[in-house]
Order: C-alpha cells, then sequence, then structure tokens
C-alpha cells in the first residue's frame, strides 16, 4: 500500500497590510496553501501554529514541510507573537521532507536551510513542485484561487482559536489601480499589477464553505480599497460599483457569521466619487457588524510628500472621506460601537519628508478632532524598505515625540467619542490576565482593549460598561454588575467607590434596594454613575 503523501503546513503567522494571521486570525495565504497541497494530490495537510510547537506538538513525517512567517508591519499583539528568527532556526532541522519558505522570514538568513524561498505566492509554487513542475515564482490564476479557498477551508477546525474566537480573512482581491503609475513608493501591491477580482459569487462560495465549518467572524480584507471592489474602471482612481459591493455583502449577512469587517479604503476614490462612495458606505453600515473600521491610507498630509512618493490621495480628500464615513457610520449597532468608523495611516520616513511634515500630520488630525469627528485608530509607523530604499531615515526623537504628542492629543478625545461613559459593549472576549486586571476585545478588525481593573475569568464573553479611556485603551466594568456578589477587588474599581468604601459596602451587604445602597454610599453623584451599572442579585 502506497504510503500516505502528508504536507505540514507550519503556520509562524504572517501580519501584512494585505493579510492578517496572528491569532485570532488565520490568514488566506496558509489556507491557500492547504489548498493547493490537496489539489496536487496530497492526501493530507497537517496544520501546526507556532503556538502548538511552543506547547510542545511534534511534527509529522511530512513529505512536504511549508513554513510561512513573518510580519512586514509592526504589530503589538495581546495573547502571542509570530514566530521569531531564533524559533525559525531551532524548527528547520526538525522539518521533515523538502522544505519550502515564505513571508517576510523568506528575507533572512534563517531561510538559507531551505530548499526553496518563495516570495511571490507559496500555493502556486507548492503546486508545482507536488505535481512535478519546476518550482518557480509565480502567482495563481483565478480558477486556482478560488478552487484553493474551498479545497483549503477545512484547516481552520485544526486553528488553536476555533471555532471562537477565530477570525478567518477573505480575499476579495489582489493588485491596485495605481499599478501603470507604480503606486505608492512604499508599497508591494502595485508590483502585482492590475488588480485580479474575484467575482462576489465565488467569494461567497468560500464564505459560506468556512461558515458551514462552523467559523464565526470574517473579514473580507487583502485589497487595496473596498469601495473600489468590483469596479471595472482600469483609471488610477476607479469610479466604484455599488452593485457588486452589495450583492458580496448582503449575500454575506444572510450566512450568520457573528462579525463580518472589512479592511482598507481609498480616501482619494471616496472623496472623488462621493455619490457612489455614499451608497457604498451605507450598505458596509447596512450589513456588516458594528465597530467596523475601513483603514484610510493617508501616509502624509505633506503635498511634498505626496508627489514624491506618489501616494494616492491628499489630506483634504482623506478629511472629505473621514466625514462622510462619520456621517453614514455614526449610529450605534448592537455590539455598542459606530457601524462604521475611519482609521487613518501614517508613514514616516518616506522621500521628502521634513520636520514640517509632522506638523502637517498633526494639523490634519487636529482639524478632525475640532471639527467633532470619530477616527477609532490612528497607526503611525516608521517605513519599511520591502520594496526600495528610501533617502530620509526617521529622526527618532521627532518620532517619539511625534507619537506621544498624538496619543496625548488626539487618540485619547477619540476614544471617549467612540466609547463615551455608559458605553456597554457587548460580547467583549477575555484573552490575558495581568496582574489584577483582565484584558479583553470585540472580535473583529481593529476592537477596543477593553482592560477590567480586577481578575476575571478568561476565554469568555462578558458585556462591559465603560467607566474610563487612557491613550490606547479603555477602562470597563463588567454588566451588568451585582454588587451583592462581586468580590472586594471589584468592589474597589466601581466609579467612585475605592477601597474605604468597597470595605464598606461588603460589611452591609447584601442590600435588598437602591436606597439602601445609597445610604451607605453617601454620595447622590456616585449614585447617579452606579444607577445603570449595577443589579442588587
Amino acid at each position: 500500500m502506497p504510503k500516505e503523501i502528508v504536507i505540514a503546513l507550519i503556520d509562524g503567522y504572517i501580519d501584512d497590510p494585505a493579510a492578517l494571521g496572528v491569532p485570532p486570525y488565520i490568514s488566506p495565504m496558509i489556507r491557500s496553501i492547504a489548498g493547493a497541497a490537496l489539489d496536487a494530490g496530497a492526501d493530507r495537510v497537517e496544520y501546526i501554529s507556532i503556538d502548538m510547537i511552543r506547547k510542545g506538538r511534534k511534527l509529522p513525517d511530512a513529505a512536504v514541510s511549508v513554513v510561512l512567517s513573518g510580519n512586514t508591519v509592526p504589530g503589538k499583539y495581546l495573547r502571542t507573537m509570530p514566530m521569531s528568527l531564533k524559533e525559525l532556526a531551532e524548527l528547520t532541522p526538525r522539518l521533515k521532507g523538502w522544505k519550502m519558505i515564505s513571508g517576510s522570514a523568506a528575507d533572512s538568513k534563517e531561510a538559507e536551510a531551505f530548499d526553496f524561498i518563495i516570495k511571490k505566492d507559496p500555493a502556486a509554487s507548492l503546486y508545482d513542485g507536488i505535481t512535478g513542475k519546476e518550482v518557480l515564482e509565480r502567482y495563481r490564476d483565478l480558477d486556482e484561487w478560488n478552487r484553493w479557498m474551498l479545497l483549503g477551508a477545512d484547516i481552520v477546525t485544526q486553528h488553536q482559536d476555533f471555532p471562537e474566537p477565530l477570525v478567518a480573512e477573505i480575499e476579495s482581491y489582489r493588485g491596485c489601480h495605481r499599478y501603470k503609475s507604480g503606486g505608492c513608493s512604499y508599497c508591494i501591491e502595485p508590483m502585482k499589477g492590475k488588480p485580479l477580482m474575484r467575482s462576489p459569487g465565488d467569494i461567497l462560495a468560500e464564505a459560506q464553505k468556512l461558515r458551514d465549518l462552523g467559523v464565526r467572524n470574517i473579514r473580507v480584507g487583502g485589497q487595496t480599497c473596498i469601495v473600489s471592489f468590483g469596479s471595472t474602471d482600469e483609471s488610477d482612481t476607479p469610479r466604484p460599483n455599488p452593485s457588486a459591493v452589495r450583492e458580496l455583502f448582503e449575500g454575506l449577512s444572510t450566512m450568520g457569521f457573528d462579525t463580518i469587517h472589512v479592511d482598507n479604503a481609498n480616501p482619494a476614490v471616496i472623496s472623488t466619487y462621493p455619490k457612489e462612495s455614499e451608497e457604498i458606505l451605507q450598505i458596509l453600515a447596512d450589513n456588516c457588524t458594528d465597530g467596523n473600521v475601513l483603514a484610510l491610507g493617508m501616509e502624509s498630509a505633506d503635498p511634498f510628500v505626496v508627489m514624491e512618493n506618489n501616494l494616492n490621495s491628499t489630506a483634504e480628500q482623506v478629511l472629505d472621506a473621514v466625514r462622510l464615513i462619520n456621517r453614514i457610520g455614526a449610529e450605534r449597532g448592537s455590539r455598542g460601537m459606530p457601524k462604521l468608523l475611519p482609521g487613518i495611516n501614517i508613514i514616516c520616513g518616506l522621500d521628502g519628508e521634513t520636520a514640517k511634515t509632522y506638523r502637517m500630520d498633526k494639523e490634519i488630525l487636529e482639524r478632525m478632532r475640532d471639527e467633532g469627528l470619530i477616527i477609532r485608530r490612528i497607526n503611525i509607523r516608521q517605513v519599511l524598505p520591502v520594496r526600495r530604499e528610501f533617502e530620509v531615515r526617521v529622526n527618532q526623537g521627532r518620532f517619539k515625540k511625534f507619537k506621544e504628542e498624538i496619543r496625548e492629543d488626539i487618540d485619547r478625545v477619540m476614544l471617549e467619542r467612540v466609547a463615551p461613559y455608559g458605553t456597554i459593549l457587548r460580547d467583549v472576549y477575555l484573552e490575558l490576565n495581568d496582574g489584577n486586571v483582565t484584558f479583553g476585545r470585540q472580535i473583529g478588525s481593529y476592537p477596543l482593549l477593553v482592560g477590567i481593573p480586577y481578575r476575571m475569568d478568561t476565554d469568555q464573553f462578558q458585556d462591559v460598561f465603560i467607566t474610563g479611556w487612557g491613550f490606547r485603551s479603555i477602562t470597563g466594568i463588567t454588566y451588568p454588575f451585582d454588587i451583592n456578589h462581586m468580590p472586594m477587588s471589584s468592589l474597589e474599581a466601581l466609579p467612585g467607590i475605592g477601597k474605604k468604601r468597597a470595605s464598606k459596602l461588603i460589611l452591609e451587604r447584601p442590600f435588598r434596594t437602591m436606597d439602601e445602597l445609597a445610604e451607605v454610599v453617601e454620595d447622590p453623584n456616585v449614585m447617579e454613575k452606579l444607577k445603570d451599572l449595577i443589579i442588587l442579585g
């Protein structure tokens, strides 16, 4: 009997602008590799994450071992980290069969121990290798793409976060509408050429397969601009196609997912075509889960930097887009968040940058703040030379000062607007205990990090009543709060209570009425804050 052909798929996690793969996400790339292996004749694909290896998971006797790992954008993670280069070096000698590596880790010296180092599309290269063809760099065609996403869907059940809080990212298209002009100087997406669009029907087929397997949360990502999905306009700033977006998202909304979020949007498209964009934004607000963030690539508010780096939008176009997203998405949904929110991306170190650039970046954010607009998150990072080197080297002192000013002057204000005092965030997934603080997030893109100032069991969902804000996170109390049964440490965290009042409450409880509680609290202002938060269980 012939030996079973096993492919070992090592997920060291990727974190790219066009693909999230650090838990709770599972990347579309890792799923496409699995699909390609099965399509090429493999009997079984064994998915093994770096977290499983850290916990002692043994590696199979595989015919081929594929490693996908590396983040091209710096990230901060709550429960885990992508595979380190040290871990990669320790793992490589243990891998069986011929070895392939992809992701940004493929650029490291540690990758030299692999038989094949793939930069473009590991799924396509693996397929060729298993079927006996020469292993070359190429991209999959559309038929392969759709076929592999269906065949590889089953590996989601092997992920440690399945079924909750796992989020499966689904790609909608590859490439960039600005490929003819070369696109933004720092971005590799224009190098993939003219956008290759998947049809709404093909994306819906993949989503339905994932849902049938038990996936509850998805993000439609992998595109440079969701507002441009389905557009056949070949200009740099394409006219949107609302009917294609409607077909996709109205279809997704009928499948019973708990979370449907999206990825990037081009502010120049929104600003140039406000009528079509308004229709699309309304479609997203109506059919996706609240807390949905459209990441807008401003990159720089400096016109000279925009010109020198062929950036896709001006600061004024970004302001137009933020205003429209706020107008359409301000209504709060069932989870307590605005239905649609803008995010802002800023990149430092681009060609042409000067000290004035930082002032211009801050000024446009101050205009948004002073107009009363809401931004969910401002992502400030240094340019990485993934496409080419840059003339400007970031002044680290200036960069640090700029980030601190934005956190202090902009971020906290925005957090208060996103989640004002008394906001009840539903279904916050508790992920981590750090001392006496429990951290959790709602499932989705760029969820608010919520700190609960007492210990709770993790790996559960809780509703949280928001009571305070930091620069990057918010504070809340589990809701409803049973004041007759919660421990001392949690009573101390109640607004206006503190240690002395908490001790008194412990001695005097149980309380049968709010009037009894008010007699012990002895402060009408504190009782006003507590009345919507507590119950007398």
